[in-house]
């Protein structure tokens, strides 16, 4: 990446200057070894006067030394290269030995400025300059003048074609807001000149910049690298940024080495440990101080003395070389974004004193408070604290039951008996329950034309009546209603096979018996009738399979499973398909195999595909929305995913409608409106008893954070998920009640979820339980219970467990003994929080507030307020 160099030194107002300019002038064209030495011993080592002068200049002028000239001449100690640091040594330091009038003369007549007719002086207008005019102007200037040098290397300006005057114009022009930014100066009274010196080493530009306010301008460091940044992105963006390209891929590749290190030095930080003992004083000592300190407990309103005690706890935590190693390398890729307009990388501050890094100040803060209360503390990580649990992709869909009618819309390819007819009327009356592209859904035609077929004995009918009366399609649900239709289409498909034996109605009496559907569910019997259409009915192969997948009423096989799978799956049910690719990949009854498994699963896409354009089935929708939201059997698809659970989720699937919700709120930008539809989503699938969503609509009511808090319905969600086995509803409930925020604390409440939860091999409340029993909160300190519930947490990796269990004779209060973990936790997620920016390459950067700075471009030019060129050429 090219370099510039940025000087800016002043002419201070108010007074007169030192009067031997002129004597300067002379001195800087004329003496011998100041000018440019002759072709011929130029290469020659500088002499002992040169070297002399030179060591003064540095001394008395140590700013020169970033000039690009004294780096060549340490490089390279030439009478040429110490002649050209001379020359612009004393050019930079004229403020120090001249009046302005004279500075104005010498940078626009002296040896190496390029002419327009008598001198080179220009500025952002196109009128000509008259140098008497401009001398006049800037020597009577009340205020402060700065006159900076904006110096190029000679490749770099050849390269990006900033070889003569006119480039060098259009490029101050362009920055002339860039400099009334920088130097705190209004657009409307920037006053700018300046000449291009054409060197052969470095060319550059003086420059000469002041305020029509006197009153008005400063410069800071801040405001020097917000000009040379304006610089860097303006030098040529297209030529730049092939350079840019070419230059910095080593470089790119180390920072993409450092950024892995890093995210593994906030791993180790997020699953480590850290025991200090001067940071557990200091900070019973802070909350010991706090307690006492009215108003806002935070770094900001801590008195200066309470400060100092945070400084070194953060002081303390740098220590800590997962820390250190992590700073020192945000430090590195920090530079490395600025490198482009810092002459010099900023040395690395004190972590205490980071702006980036001041929430670790606050969470001191918080700890301590914590501590002020002897509160009950919950060390988790932040998967722990999730509203979604981390699904695994290679689980099944949660809804994963066979739909019914899916298997069931295949009319028989033999005449039916009377009471098993697909008779027009039937037709009609499943069109309506599950719509075509002629026909939209509904139920209440459906349900009347169903009950005319089954008075009339349709065994089909009576069955979807019963299926209609259960799930409330177009009628109030009516478990008992539904259980005597599925009864009299058991009776009726029952006697039917009795007088023609026949696969077909095998198959549809093993699935009454397997669902309990009109009779007391027995396995049994459904392998029986499954068994005897299986040879010739790929729907009771697939269905056999399963129980021999599970055990259920004959002995579990998984190589009979597999066998019957394949059977049915090669005679294109898409169900068998998707079972037999989940045994493939897994490696169950079989050797893994991965191919095979890919195969079947994108067989079981495609059938998945072409029942649902038949049937527009909610559970169908659901799947295929699974599988193209994980990319199984299909490309990864999240946006055709979302279409299938928007399907799925106006037919009421409960799964459909948790996957929505799910993707809205992962964004946590997302705007209230948007929020909201995800809590309506979230309250279909917990009203129709998805124990997730309940837990996860409990868990944001409880919160308050995205929704207004709501105590008693986040209690009562909750419950209803862990009724359902939910181990994160029964831990949540116990923090609930062990932390008394919300509600009154019940120890005894709290411990009995949270054992529930434990049972249930919950790591994060076995560790709760682990911390109760040995500090006897609420309970009967028991230090083998502690001992016991630790060791299971730890068995599954929590390190906080572990760190009893190494301690668990040296502790003294949990609180303050786990104090410094805590934060070194906390420091992982600041330093995953705030990487630095991505370096981008220079060019053009638009955003909102690009109008308003053109146009101050403009007056900086010299354009009018109200002059509209911008907006007409625009």
């Amino acid at each position: 990446m090219p370099r510039l160099i940025f000087i800016s030194p002043y002419l201070k107002g108010g007074g007169g200057n030192a009067p031997h300019l002129s004597y300067l002038v002379k001195y800087i064209a004329t003496r011998p070894g100041a000018a440019p030495a002759p072709d011929e011993s130029g290469k020659l080592p500088a002499t002992v006067k040169q070297k002399e002068l030179i060591a003064n200049l540095a001394r008395d002028f140590p700013l020169t030394k970033r000039r690009f000239e004294y780096e060549d001449f340490l490089a390279n100690p030439t009478r040429e290269n110490a002649s050209d640091y001379i020359q612009v040594a004393l050019e930079q330091n004229l403020d120090q030995l001249g009046k302005r009038e004279n500075y104005v003369d010498y940078i626009a007549t002296r040896p190496g400025a390029v002419r327009s007719g008598a001198h080179g002086l220009f500025s952002g207008g196109s009128d000509k300059l008259v140098i008497a005019h401009v001398q006049n102007e800037v020597a009577n200037h009340s205020g402060n003048v700065w006159t900076p040098i904006v110096s190029l290397r000679r490749e770099d300006a050849s390269a990006m074609g900033y070889e003569d005057a006119e480039s060098w114009k259009t490029l101050l022009s362009s920055c002339a807001s860039d400099f009334a930014k920088g130097y705190k100066i209004k657009p409307e009274n920037l006053r700018w000149y300046a000449s291009f010196h054409n060197e052969s080493h470095h060319p550059h530009a003086h420059m000469i910049i002041y305020s029509a306010d006197p009153s008005e301008g400063f410069l800071t460091k801040k405001g020097i690298q917000q000009i040379k940044s304006g610089l860097v992105a303006r030098i040529s963006p297209e030529q730049l940024q092939e350079l840019y390209t070419a230059q910095t891929q080593r470089r790119d590749a180390l920072v993409a080495d450092a950024r892995t290190v890093m995210q593994g030095l906030t791993e180790r930080m997020e699953s480590g440990v850290l025991r200090n003992e001067r940071i557990e004083k200091l900070m019973v000592h802070l909350a010991g101080r706090l307690q006492y300190l009215s108003g806002k407990k935070q770094y900001g309103y801590l008195p200066a003395k309470l400060k100092a005690v945070v400084d070194e706890i953060v002081g303390e935590l740098e220590r800590d070389e997962r820390i250190a190693e992590a700073y020192r390398l945000w430090y590195e890729l920090r530079n490395e974004v600025t490198a482009s307009y810092r002459d010099t990388p900023d040395a690395p501050l004190p972590l205490s004193q980071q702006k980036e890094f001041k929430q670790i100040r606050n969470a001191v803060v918080t700890e301590a408070v914590k501590l002020m209360g002897r509160q009950f503390t919950f060390e988790e990580s932040p998967q722990a604290d999730a509203l979604f649990p981390a699904e695994n992709t290679n689980a099944v869909p949660p809804d994963d039951a066979e739909p019914v009618e899916a298997v069931d819309a295949a009319q028989p390819e033999r005449d039916a008996a009377p009471v098993v007819e697909w008779s027009r009327r039937y037709k009609q009356a499943r069109k309506y329950l599950y719509g075509s592209d002629n026909t939209p859904r509904d139920f209440a035609k459906a349900y009347a034309l169903f009950l005319s077929e089954a008075e009339r004995g349709n065994a089909l009918a009576m069955h979807d009546l019963g299926q209609m009366l259960a799930d409330g399609l177009g009628v109030e649900a009516d478990a008992e209603l539904s259980y005597e239709w599925y009864a009299k289409a058991l009776a009726a498909f029952t006697a039917a096979e009795q007088a023609e034996p026949w696969d077909y109605l095998e198959y549809r009496i093993g699935k009454l018996y397997a669902a309990g559907l009109g009779t007391e569910q027995d396995y049994g019997a459904a392998a029986r009738w499954f068994s005897m259409a299986a040879p010739e009915n790929k729907y009771a192969a697939y269905s056999l399979g399963g129980l021999y997948y599970h055990g259920h009423g004959v002995e579990q096989s998984f190589e009979r499973a597999l066998a019957l799978y394949r059977q049915s799956a090669d005679s294109g049910f898409p169900y068998a398909a998707f079972s037999l690719a989940k045994m493939l990949r897994d490696g169950i009854g079989t050797a893994p195999d991965a191919a095979e498994a890919d195969k079947y699963f994108r067989m079981a896409f495609s059938g998945f595909r072409t029942l649902e354009k038949k049937n527009h089935d909610d559970k169908l929708q659901y799947r295929l929305g699974w599988m193209l939201l994980n990319g199984v059997g299909t490309e990864k698809d999240i946006p055709a995913a979302l279409e299938y659970f928007e399907e799925s989720a106006k037919l009421g699937n409960p799964f459909a409608s948790y996957q929505l919700a799910k993707y809205i709120l992962a964004d946590e930008s997302s705007a209230p409106i948007r929020v909201r539809e995800a809590v309506a989503y979230l309250r279909r699938a917990a009203d129709c008893g998805n124990p997730f969503a309940q837990y996860a609509l409990g868990k944001l009511y409880a919160e308050g954070n995205r929704i207004q808090k709501n105590i008693p319905e986040a209690l009562r969600l909750l419950k209803l998920a862990a009724d359902q086995g939910s181990d994160l509803a029964m831990y949540r409930l116990g923090r609930l009640y062990l932390s008394g925020e919300d509600i009154p604390k019940d120890t005894a409440a709290a411990i009995r979820w949270m054992t529930a939860a434990a049972e249930k091999n919950d790591e994060y409340a076995q560790y709760a339980l682990g911390k109760l029993y040995l500090t006897g909160e609420g309970v009967q300190k028991d230090k083998d219970a502690a001992v016991g519930w630790f060791t299971l947490s730890a068995a599954q990796g929590n390190v906080y467990a572990q760190f009893f269990l190494d301690h668990i004779d040296s502790f003294r209060d949990p609180s303050i003994f786990m104090a410094a973990t805590r934060l070194l936790h906390h420091m992982s997620r600041v330093f995953s929080d705030a990487p630095p920016a991505p370096r981008t390459g220079p060019g053009v950067k638009l955003d909102r507030k690009l109008l308003r700075k053109l146009r101050e471009k403009k007056i900086a030019q010299g354009h009018k307020r109200d002059d509209h060129e911008q907006e007409m050429t625009m």
